[in-house]
Formats: structure tokens, sequence, C-alpha cells
């Protein structure tokens, strides 16, 4: 049986600055962002209204991930929870490869969001080079992250009120397109749209499925909450909601707004590189329209940027902890924040800058492949992790969770098969399987990481005690 020391929430040194409000809007704002609001457009293009079923699809099985993750949290909320259950559960490899993987998520997903919040500015000034808004980007948000948890939280939170507004009144306005048929687009807008244009799916189910990988990054981030669980003031209470809630927001803003959008406009008119929601709004005929939600698309980007600042340096201060990666990472700033563990991250985050200035019209594809195949990894261990502590509960070996997840571990077998799937999809395109090449090369050199670091201290691994003291 688990000691009471390890399964109650323990005190890592950071401040509980997160409140309630802050930890549900972080987690909505983690499942609105970029994959939305500029990948669909090329996703549309692929699939057609059969898009709406795969967004449905993959949230579905993003739930089932979410409540094995909630069931893990409430069993030992902890930041950086996936690495440390990884750890627990698969051993400290697993921890280890886990932490530095979902650190390489986010750094790669930073400079998707740089890339496209570089692409959001070009609408109002053209003549800006995508490289030099990215760096001011960059700047900007990194200063943020530096002053305090409390800050980073108000800031996200404000992100996150504008895009949930902003798609609330998107599909509102759509719908009074539909029923008055006011607009420019009155005329033409109309429930058909979804099947007249050569079906539901007008490209074959196999394009559509084609399409999952694209949608997955689309939810990369809401697995966010759980490495708030170290700074959240109650996460008993916070989490179980912020998770609970998870099903409402996919069903209103994914697959709400997109299926509103694609009866306002035909499938035929989006095309990759432009958001769906400003196409929208320029085709039904509110100038203004298209402008304002350039501008809460600006915001989606910055704020999954954001989350990515927040989220790195606290994945480099558990691998510190762990003697995974520098101990210098481990030590936090006067305002209780990991700000070498940001600083690296945001260098690195920096290389986004470079590929706006060397690649500008393949940087956004590149970087979203990648982020796209560590995000599944992270899933898969949260999932596994999840599967191993039921069987240790079954067994009478751990304490069950106060928040389990519906169905036991089926539903946990139900997503690996997905990802398992989703993978050999990209496995099977030629554009998306590089990917998978900088993940082998990845894994080769964090193998060589952990055998140098182990040669040096054979202790690197465990865990330092002091990290798992009692709150309070």
């Amino acid at each position: 049986m688990a000691s009471e020391k390890v399964t109650e929430a323990p005190e890592e040194g950071y401040e509980r600055g997160l409140g309630s409000r802050q930890v549900q809007m972080i987690a909505i704002g983690g499942a609105v962002g970029v994959g939305l609001f500029l990948g669909a457009g090329a996703n549309i293009a692929k699939a057609g209204p059969s898009l709406i079923l795969m967004y449905a699809l993959a949230g579905v099985i993003i739930f089932f991930i979410m409540r094995a993750l909630g069931e893990l949290l409430l069993y030992r909320p902890v930041s950086g929870s996936f690495a440390e259950y990884s750890r627990e559960f698969l051993g400290d490899f697993f921890g280890y490869f886990t932490g530095w993987t979902y650190w390489l998520m986010w750094v790669v997903t930073g400079m998707a969001e740089l890339t496209a919040a570089a692409i959001y500015v070009n609408y109002w000034f053209p003549a800006v080079p995508r490289w030099v808004t990215a760096l001011v980007f960059l700047v900007v948000l990194f200063g943020v992250n530096l002053i305090s948890v409390k800050l980073f939280g108000e800031l996200e939170f404000w992100f996150s009120m504008v895009k949930v507004t902003a798609l609330i009144g998107m599909i509102v306005i759509g719908l009074g397109v539909l029923t008055f048929g006011f607009s420019a687009a009155g005329d033409t807008a109309s429930v058909a749209n979804l099947y007249q244009f050569d079906g539901f799916f007008p490209k074959g189910v196999g394009s559509s499925l084609m399409t999952l990988q694209g949608v997955m990054f689309a939810y990369l981030a809401v697995e966010l909450v759980g490495v708030t669980a170290g700074e959240s003031e109650d996460p008993e209470k916070t989490l179980p909601k912020a998770i609970n809630t998870l099903p409402w927001r996919i069903a209103l803003f994914y697959v709400g707004a997109l299926t509103v959008i694609l009866c306002v406009v035909k499938w035929t008119e989006f095309a990759p590189g432009v958001s769906p929601f400003v196409k929208a709004f320029a085709v039904i005929g509110i100038p203004a329209g298209a402008g304002i939600v350039n501008f809460v698309v600006l915001t989606a980007a910055l704020s999954s940027c954001n989350s990515g600042m927040y989220s790195t340096g606290r994945m480099l201060r558990t691998l510190a902890d762990n003697g995974e990666a520098p101990r210098v990472f481990a030590k936090l700033s006067s305002t209780k924040t990991p700000a070498l563990g940001i600083t690296v991250s945001v260098l690195f985050m920096g290389i986004g800058v470079v590929l706006n200035y060397v690649v500008p019209e393949k940087a956004f594809g590149y970087v979203t492949s990648v982020a796209t195949a560590a995000g599944i990894w992270t899933w898969l261990m949260i999932l596994i992790s999840h599967v191993l502590y039921r069987r240790a509960v079954a067994a009478g070996k751990l304490p069950a969770s106060s928040f389990p997840a519906p169905g036991g571990s089926v539903c946990s077998y139900i997503a690996i098969a997905f990802l398992v799937f989703v993978t050999g999809l990209i496995a099977y395109d030629a554009d998306s399987r590089v990917c998978l090449y900088v993940m082998a090369v990845w894994a080769v050199a964090l193998g060589i990481g952990w055998k140098v670091m182990k040669s040096r201290t054979p202790q690197g691994g465990e865990r330092d005690e002091p990290a798992l003291e009692k709150v309070g």
C-alpha cells in the first residue's frame, strides 16, 4: 500500500497562485488553439464536411485520455504529472523519456504558434517580415512568464476569455445567417452545404481519416491541466471540474463551430493557410468581422505559446529534481518560477523565428507534425500508466482515486488503440512521415543521454525525497 506521504499533494516550492477561474480558463484555452483556428482550413480542403465527424471522434478519445489523467491526478497531484506517473508505473527511463518528450512537444508547439501569430499579423501588416513579428511576441511572453505564475494565469484567463467569447459570437452569427438569411451569404447558407457538394465524404473515407493527425494536433494542450496541479489552489475541486467540462467544450467549440461554418460557407471555398473563421466572416460580408476574428485567432496563438513557456519550465524542473536534467534547472527564482528552465526553452523556441526567416511557407507544417508525434507519446504514457494504476488498485497495492475514470481501463485501451492507428496514418502519409524520423533521432539522443547520465550518476532518475513532502 502506498504511503500517505506519496498520495497527498506534495509541496514543490511553487506558489499555489492559480485559482479556480484561471484553471478553468486554462483548460478551455488548451482545448481551443491554433490547430482549430488555422489548421482546420487545410483539413476542410482535404476532407470536406466529414471533418466534423473526425473532430467528434477524436474528441471522444481525448475525453478518455483526460479522465484517465484525472484519476491519476487525484491519486497524486504533482506538477509534471505525466512524467511522474510514467516513472512510477513504467520505470525511471520512461519518466525521463516522457518528461523530455513533453518538453520537446511544447517547444515545437511554441514554434508553430509563433509562426501562426506572424501569419495573422501579416493580415494587417503584409510588409512586416514574419520573423520580426515572431521575435517580438517571443520576447514579450518570455517576460510575462518570468514575473509570476499569477500573471501567467491572469493573462491566460483573458486570452481564453477572448477566444471563448468570439467563438460563441461566431456560432450565434452563423445561426442567424442560417435562420434569417441576412448577410451576403444568406442566399447560399444552408444545412444542405454539408452534403450537396459531392456528399459528406467528398474525398472518400480514407482522405477523411488522414486528417486525424491534424485534428489531434488541434487537441494538443488539453493535458496542460495536469501540469497546473502543483500550482492550483485547490486541485481536489478545480481539476475534476475542468476535466468534466471538456465534452461540452469540444462539442461547442469544435463540432458546433465547424458545423455552423460549413453550413454558412460551402467547403470548396476553404484553403490551406487561411483561417476558416476569417474566411467565413469575409463571405458573410462583415469586413470588420474578419479583422476581429483575425485578432481572436492571434490571441489563440499567443495563448498557446504562453502555455508552452509555462509548461516547459516546469517539466525541466521536474526532470532536474529527478537527476535527469542539470541540477541548476531545479532552482526557483525569487518569484517562485523556474526562470532558467523557461529561458532555455524560449531560446529553443527561437528556432521557430529562424524557420520563419528561412522557410516561412513551410514552417507551420514542419513543426506541427513533430508536435503531434510527441503529443501522441505523452497521451500513450498517460493511458498506459492509468491501466497499470488500475491494476495496482485492484490488487490492493495502491489506494483508489477520488475521481475514477468511467469504464475503468476499458476506455484507456480503446484510446491506446486509436492513438496507435493515428501513428500508422502518420507513417503512411509521405508529408508527415518525416516527424517519425525526427522522433527516432530524438529517441536515440535520449537513449544516449540516459546511458551517459547513469554512468556518471548511477542514482540519476531517483526522486529527491524533499520534493514529496506533504503540503501544510
